[in-house]
């Protein structure tokens, strides 16, 4: 197996408060059960009233405490929403917890009823979302230096010094969750990385070919994530049916709307597996499995069969 491949698991926040379960036990669980089955990282969602779940930084500073070794990483922010001076403060900490494991996956939010409502609640503007995104990341990379700042812009500091830095240097990495054409080019412009939720195995592998010549031009090495959604059944038919609603609870929108943006499928493991290889043979370096179901049995076949992931059935 190529070395270059990481699977991780997207710990179920969302799933659980859908299950009117707002404990967090069962979540540190699930990291340790992922890392007992030799994943490689472990990944948070956010969201505040669009699709309720629990904080992900404070979840995350708890994944870092409790699981060694494993990166960690929101998959992914929503970084808009929050002031970056305070936003900077808790990457550097989460960063100091985990000596050093984390990485921000960040998106600017979908233009959507659900989420308009969010930024409104949360008393930010949704409009320019963009432009809070990459100003707010570059104000966090001059906060993380642990010199002091004078910033004119859509925040205002003078003299400002923040504590703690960051274990890695230069702050942790930030990996833009991106689909059209422009976002791709400012994830390998002016981030570390590039985190898309699919689509298809074709369309994926051009938008991948487009980044990593991106990535070329300025002499960067290209690091692509991609998030995939799992439903592991002998059943493909219930397999199907489980995922399509799934998809329709979580997003409130017909099934079908949404797998035509995000990687999805439903099957036993030799369908999933196939569908797994497909994306790496198109590029994809780092797997964020999203469980639909028994997460403990598709960890574990997916933790058995993982050379085949890479290489094939």
């Amino acid at each position: 197996m190529s070395e270059a491949l990481k699977l991780g698991y997207l710990i179920p926040t969302r799933e659980q408060v859908m299950r009117g379960d707002h404990s967090t036990t069962s979540l540190l669980n699930a990291g340790r059960y992922a890392a007992d089955q030799g994943f490689d990282s472990l990944w948070v969602g956010d969201s505040l009233t669009a699709r309720p779940r629990h904080d992900p930084l404070t979840l995350l500073g708890g994944l870092a405490t409790v699981i060694p070794k494993l990166q960690l990483g929101t998959s992914v922010l929503l970084p808009a929403l929050r002031n970056p001076v305070v936003l900077a403060q808790q990457l550097a900490t989460i960063d100091q917890l985990s000596e050093g494991r984390l990485v921000v996956g960040a998106g600017i939010a979908a233009d959507v009823p659900t989420i308009r409502a969010e930024f409104q609640a949360a008393g930010v503007p949704f409009e320019k979302r963009v432009g809070r995104l990459l100003e707010g990341f570059d104000l966090c990379r001059a906060l993380w230096r642990g010199q002091p700042v004078d910033w004119e812009g859509r925040w205002h500091l003078k003299q400002q010094q923040l504590a703690p830095t960051p274990v890695q240097a230069g702050g942790p990495p930030i990996w833009l969750g991106a689909g059209v054409e422009a976002g791709i080019k400012r994830a390998a412009r002016q981030f570390d990385g590039w985190m898309p939720i699919g689509p298809d195995p074709d369309t994926f592998g051009q938008r991948c070919r487009f980044y990593q010549n991106e990535c070329a031009v300025l002499a960067k090495t290209p690091t692509t994530c991609l998030y995939l959604t799992l439903c592991l059944d002998e059943d493909e038919t219930l397999a199907e049916t489980r995922l399509n609603d799934y998809l329709e609870q979580y997003y409130k929108v017909p099934a079908q709307a949404m797998r035509r943006i995000q990687a999805c499928c439903g099957g036993n493991i030799e369908t999933i597996l196939k569908f797994l290889h497909s994306y790496v043979v198109a590029g994809a370096q780092h797997l964020i499995i999203r469980v639909v179901g028994d997460y403990q049995r598709t960890l574990q076949q997916l933790a058995l069969h993982r050379t085949l992931i890479t290489d094939g059935l």
